[in-house]
Order: structure tokens, then C-alpha cells, then sequence
């Protein structure tokens, strides 16, 4: 019984280690220019909100893969949308479309936002960028009620 599980074990492993799971797909990711945003006019602090992006796909052989947020400063963001770039296709087509993807922004801080979405380099190589800011409201949630008998306010919030 110890020799046949023994040898189970043997012919298990060397089907396991002999499976080749390489599908030989050479890729890279690559920064995809942004075209326009849609962005609210202004943010109400602590809310989330869905930032509408629409990028340019060159070919067929990129594909969306998603965004590189960097915080700069405290409330400065830099926008970068990555694809993935198939290597290797014979068959990369198409004059290229505009296409649209999502993202969540959590507003965080109390201080208008300055975006700067990655819209592809100038003449000279130099990194161009389509600069958005935009306000955050004053805390709502705070409400200042009457004041009681003694004369101090009340802060419900």
C-alpha cells in the first residue's frame, strides 16, 4: 500500500511540474491619453464620487487596464491611464476610438482638488496634462441649533 501511494505521489508531481502554464504573450503597459473628464462642479466633503474618463485606445492591441492616481500634494492628484499593450500581434488594426472608464474618488480633505490628467508629451517630450480643480463645500453636517437656557449653542452633527 506504501508503494502504490508512493507512486500516486510520484506520477502526480511529475505531471504537475511538467505542465507549462507560459502562454508566450509578451506585453507592456503604456499610458493612454486622456480626452476629456467629467467631474462635478464641486465636492461635498466625505462623499465619493464616480470621475468619468474618456481616453484614447490606439489599436487592438491595447487594452484598458486601469489608473495610476499619484498624490502629489495634499489635495493635488495626478491622473494616469495605463492599458496593456500586446506585443508580438501581426494583426494590430483599427485608426483608434475613444473609449470611456470609471474611477471612485473619496473626498478626503476639506481643500478644493487639483487634478491633472496625463494627455500625452509636446514637441520637446515634455509631459502635457489637463488641469482640473475642483472646490469642496463647507461641512454641512455640522447644524447649529438654538441656544438653550444658559445661553450656549448646541452642535449636533
Amino acid at each position: 500500500m506504501k508503494r502504490v501511494f508512493f507512486l500516486l505521489l510520484v506520477a502526480s508531481f511529475a505531471l504537475i511540474t511538467s505542465c507549462d502554464i507560459d502562454d508566450d504573450v509578451n506585453y507592456h503597459f503604456e499610458a493612454l491619453q486622456v480626452k476629456s473628464v467629467e467631474m462635478p462642479e464641486a465636492f461635498d466633503y466625505g462623499q465619493i464620487y464616480r470621475i468619468k474618463v474618456t481616453y484614447f485606445r490606439p489599436n487592438n492591441c491595447t487594452f484598458f487596464e486601469g489608473f495610476d492616481v499619484v498624490k502629489e500634494d495634499v489635495t493635488t492628484r495626478k491622473v494616469v491611464t495605463i492599458g496593456t499593450v500586446i506585443e508580438d500581434e501581426d494583426e494590430c488594426t483599427g485608426a483608434g476610438e475613444d473609449l470611456v472608464a470609471t474611477f471612485n474618488f473619496e473626498v478626503l480633505y476639506d481643500q478644493p482638488y487639483l487634478f491633472r490628467y496625463w494627455t500625452g508629451e509636446d514637441a520637446n517630450g515634455e509631459p502635457t496634462y489637463l488641469e482640473i480643480t475642483v472646490p469642496v463645500n463647507e461641512d454641512s453636517s455640522a447644524i447649529v441649533l438654538p441656544a438653550n437656557e444658559n445661553g450656549s449653542a448646541i452642535i449636533k452633527n
